[in-house]
């Protein structure tokens, strides 16, 4: 990524973000960030005075991506059983990044709480809004008395299903998983 003296904060944000999901937290400097943008030391620290404050900015832009991915599925699939099984997807539609680096918010949450980082609660904050809009939509199904552990069970299937394919590098056992989530979850779309 070549951005010569236009390097922007949302530009540093994308490469550190990467770097974040890729590395971890703990093992990205703000060199190596500052390489990834091509911008001087001097230059980033004009964006950005710790790797904190980056980090800070990396999780406002994917609670942010995923608000828009979330608003978005709405706009595209008017059936709420449809939206979950978008999201329950979106694990084939990211395989080759999970087998390579596992879920990008459940890496990111897990390091932060084994370095009991500050910024927990507000990376967590990515698991609440999936966890808040997948009740909602299992209420939309007619579910409202069990939507919150439904919810949990999907998140907790989906990141199941992410730390096994980042250990075991198996595309066949996502598609297989997928496969028997979406079939779970038609039996609560059946009446």
């Amino acid at each position: 990524m070549n951005v010569r003296g236009g390097a922007t904060r949302a530009q540093i944000v994308d490469a550190a973000d990467r770097l974040f999901y890729q590395q971890g937290y703990e093992h990205t400097s703000f060199a190596t960030i500052a390489e990834a943008v091509q911008i001087s030391r001097g230059n980033f620290y004009h964006h950005f005075k710790s790797k904190d404050r980056i980090l800070d900015a990396v999780i406002d832009a994917r609670l942010a991506d995923t608000r828009r991915m979330l608003e978005q599925w709405e706009v595209e699939y008017s059936e709420p059983a449809d939206r979950i099984r978008r999201f329950i997807e979106i694990l084939l539609t990211n395989r080759a990044d999970i087998q390579s680096y596992g879920c990008p918010v459940g890496t990111l949450t897990s390091e932060l709480a084994k370095l009991d980082h500050a910024a927990l609660g507000e990376a967590n904050g990515l698991f609440v809004l999936f966890r808040s809009w997948l009740r909602d939509q299992f209420a939309l199904l007619g579910h409202a008395d069990e939507a919150e552990a439904l919810a949990m069970h999907v998140l907790a299937f989906s990141q199941g299903v992410a730390i096994l394919a980042n250990a075991f590098k198996d595309e066949e056992f996502i598609r297989r998983e997928v496969r028997r989530m979406n079939d779970w979850l038609d039996t609560y779309t059946t009446t």
